[in-house]
Order: structure tokens, then C-alpha cells, then sequence
């Protein structure tokens, strides 16, 4: 394996600290480069159609108020309504609403859903907010982005520091505002307002037919593959517990607080995730204790980074001995991360692909709102499993056709095709 790449301090917090809007620029321009296509329309995806800021005054538990701040960036409707998440994180920020709606709109490309990419949220640590008033922030938000957002136009879903029920209380004040139920206003309810069943575990689930799928075409039998996942939350528990149950030996896991690591394998069922119980991974006994960044770098098959962004990066892409990465959390490699297992031969399967369950289950939720007709959770996996395994084979034939090109670039290559041609059949309003 290569050894570390020797950087300075600054240059490493620099590239660490890169926004997400700054790489999605750069993973366009990459991918844009190999294709022959109208500058001016790339030129314009570079850029969101809107960016919402709005001031949130809320009424805290002991009668003062305080200001927040929420955000919701619309990146490109070219090819429908807007969509994306609501995250609540002290951390929001607008380059990252920016930077994320421009993954969104490349996801729902790929995955060719009549859809384009939006985020956004709201600055503020959940942990710190009561019930009330979470759901009073809410409220306030859903009255503020009333007039960008609706269901033929832009539909929010819940993301970091949101779940169902935030989305049950986003749904019920729009309504409120339109006086008339509208549950596709929003998608990731609880299924008796309109939600979906198998929502919640979708992300990971296409997390895991993909790498399955991604063993696969390399020739790596999935009862002879070893994973490690850095973050059991939603997306790393349910897709771990797949791998699972499927045959691969899934010996490492992580959350906040730290990793555990049983060459063995993990029994990944009996592991809370995150969401389940908070730092119940580092509290599971029998496990040798490690820390995030070392499980990084274990000799593993398959490293699926499932929890924030910027964890892969210049200063330690050296040292990753996976055989692969699976992307599933949103933006986990920055670009010159990229550049560097792509020197060293490791394919990076990206989250625009292997995350996208969550989006797809999404639009599934959408079309049962407008027809007022609910799926079983049987045929929502059914249809998952078809629309990811229709994803993966084009992008398998566009990694194929072009010389030489990572995943990242062939998936660009899937999505960005279908947004240029739709850009290029509608024109521009003069």
C-alpha cells in the first residue's frame, strides 16, 4: 500500500476544512471536462437558482426568545421539482446548503427520478432544544420557507438532527397555512400521515446493494469481504446489518465517540445504532477499542465512511488500506483525496450512487401522496432494489466506455448528461 503523502499542517487543515460547495464545483468541472458539453449550461450549474435565508425567533421553555438562522438552497429544477433535506446542526452554513443541492441534483440525475436538488436547515444544536421547542422551530421554518416551497415545486425530507416526526410537524403547519392537508409537501413522514414504509432505512439499504453489487463486478465474493463502517447511525446500522445478513463480515463500526473492531465480525444486530442509543457502539464489550480515525485505516475489503463529510482527505488517503470505499454519508472524500486513491488504484463508489435509496424511496413517498395510495413495504424494497440496480448499470457502462475515468466521473458522466439535455430542451428564458 502507499504510504502517507507528507503535507504541512495549514495545507491539511486547508483541504480538510473544503467547503462542500467547493468540491461539487470541482467534481463538475472533473467530469464536465470528459464530456462534450455546452459550457454556458455547466457554467450555470455551478451556480443555485435561489438561496432562502430566513430569521427563526423562537420562544425557549423559560420565556426568552432567541434568533436562529435557517437556510434552504435551490440548486436546479430543470428536470422537476426541487428536493433535498433539512438538517438541524450548529454547523449549517450556506455553502454547504449550496454544495449539497448540487449533489442533489446530480443524485436524482443519475438516478434518473423527475426531480433536482435542494437542502437545507437550520443552525442550531438539537440536542440543546426541548420537544416543544423543536417543534416550535419548525413550525416557524415551514411558516418562513412557505412561499419557495410546496409539493410540485420544492419538497423537504429530514436529514442530520431531523427525523418523521419533525417532518409530521413541517407537513402539519403547511397545511395549516394552505388550509388543506398536503402531505407531499414533504417526504420522510411517519407512514400514518403519508409517509413511506421503508424510508428511514433506505439510505442504507442502497448503501448495501450496492456494495454488494460493487463486490460483484470485482470478482470479491460478499462471504469473503470484511467491511468496516464509521458511523452507526441510520445509514452505517441499517446497511452494516444488510451486509450482514447478506454474508459479508462487517468487524468494524463507529459512532462519535469512538470505533470497536472484532477481526471475527461484529454481531451487527445486537449493536444500537445511533439513533437507537446514543454511544451504545463503544459500549458494546468483547470488541477491541479504537478510535474513528483508526478505523479509517484498517486492512479491511470495503471502508463505507457513512457519517459526515471531510473524513477522507489529503492527510490520511494515504494510509486507507481498504480495496474499496463506498460513500455513505454525503461528500466523505474531498477532491484531492479523490486524486490520491485514484493514483492508487481504489475505487471510490460515490455517495451520489450508493446513498441514493433515500432520495429514491423519497419519490416513491411523493407518488403515493398524490395518488392517496400507499406501497407495502415489500414492493418499496422491490422497486428500491430495480431503480438502484437500473442506476448501477449505467453507470457501470459509462465507467466502461470512457477511458481511464473513476466511478465519481462515470456517475457524473450518467447524471450530468440527462441535466444538460434537459437544460438544452427547455432553452433559456431570455
Amino acid at each position: 500500500m502507499a504510504t502517507g503523502v507528507s503535507i504541512s499542517q495549514e495545507q491539511a487543515e486547508n483541504e480538510e476544512s473544503e467547503s462542500a460547495v467547493v468540491t461539487a464545483r470541482r467534481q463538475l468541472e472533473r467530469a464536465a471536462a470528459l464530456l462534450d458539453l455546452d459550457p454556458n449550461v455547466i457554467e450555470r450549474l455551478k451556480h443555485p437558482q435561489r438561496v432562502e435565508r430566513v430569521s427563526l425567533p423562537l420562544e425557549r421553555d423559560d420565556g426568552t426568545v432567541e434568533v436562529f438562522t435557517g437556510y434552504r438552497a435551490q440548486h436546479d429544477s430543470v428536470r422537476g421539482p426541487f428536493k433535498g433535506g433539512l438538517r438541524y446542526h450548529p454547523e449549517v452554513n450556506e455553502e454547504e446548503c449550496v454544495g449539497l443541492s448540487m449533489w442533489m441534483t446530480w443524485k436524482c440525475a443519475v438516478m434518473d427520478l423527475p426531480f433536482g436538488g435542494a437542502k437545507g436547515g437550520v443552525v442550531v444544536n438539537p440536542k440543546l432544544l426541548s420537544q416543544n421547542e423543536k417543534e416550535r422551530l419548525t413550525r416557524r421554518f415551514a411558516q418562513e420557507l412557505r412561499s419557495v416551497i410546496g409539493p410540485m415545486h420544492d419538497i423537504p425530507a429530514p436529514d442530520m438532527g431531523t427525523d418523521a416526526e419533525t417532518m409530521g410537524w413541517f407537513m402539519d403547519a403547511y397545511s395549516m397555512q394552505e388550509g388543506e392537508t398536503t402531505p407531499g409537501v414533504v417526504t420522510g413522514k411517519p407512514p400514518v400521515i403519508g409517509g413511506s414504509y421503508g424510508r428511514e432505512e433506505a439510505p442504507g439499504r442502497s448503501v448495501a446493494i450496492v456494495t454488494r453489487e460493487a463486490c460483484k463486478y470485482y470478482s470479491q465474493p460478499l462471504d469473503e469481504t470484511t467491511i468496516a463502517v464509521q458511523g452507526f447511525g441510520s445509514v452505517g446500522a441499517n446497511a452494516a446489518r444488510l451486509l450482514d445478513e447478506w454474508g459479508a463480515n462487517v468487524v468494524a463500526a463507529s459512532d462519535v465517540n469512538g470505533a470497536i473492531y472484532d477481526p471475527d465480525g461484529l454481531d451487527t444486530e445486537a449493536i444500537k445504532s445511533h439513533g437507537e442509543e446514543p454511544a451504545a457502539v463503544t459500549g458494546f464489550s468483547g470488541t477491541e477499542a479504537l478510535s474513528n480515525e483508526e478505523l479509517l485505516t484498517l486492512d479491511v475489503d470495503v471502508l463505507i465512511p457513512a457519517a459526515v463529510g471531510n473524513v477522507l482527505t489529503e492527510s490520511n488517503a494515504g494510509d486507507v488500506s481498504a480495496s474499496m470505499i463506498v460513500e455513505g454519508a454525503n461528500g466523505p472524500t474531498t477532491s484531492t483525496a479523490d486524486s490520491i486513491f485514484e493514483r492508487r488504484d481504489v475505487p471510490v463508489i460515490p455517495d451520489i450512487l450508493a446513498n441514493a435509496g433515500g432520495v429514491t424511496v423519497s419519490y416513491f413517498e411523493w407518488l403515493q401522496d398524490i395518488n392517496r395510495r400507499g406501497w407495502s413495504l415489500e414492493r418499496v424494497n422491490e422497486e428500491l432494489e430495480a431503480e438502484m440496480l437500473s442506476a448501477w448499470t449505467s453507470v457501470i457502462n459509462a465507467y466502461e466506455s470512457e477511458d481511464e475515468i473513476s466511478w465519481r466521473d462515470a456517475a457524473y458522466v450518467v447524471g450530468l448528461k440527462r441535466i444538460v439535455e434537459a437544460h438544452e430542451s427547455r432553452g433559456l428564458w431570455p
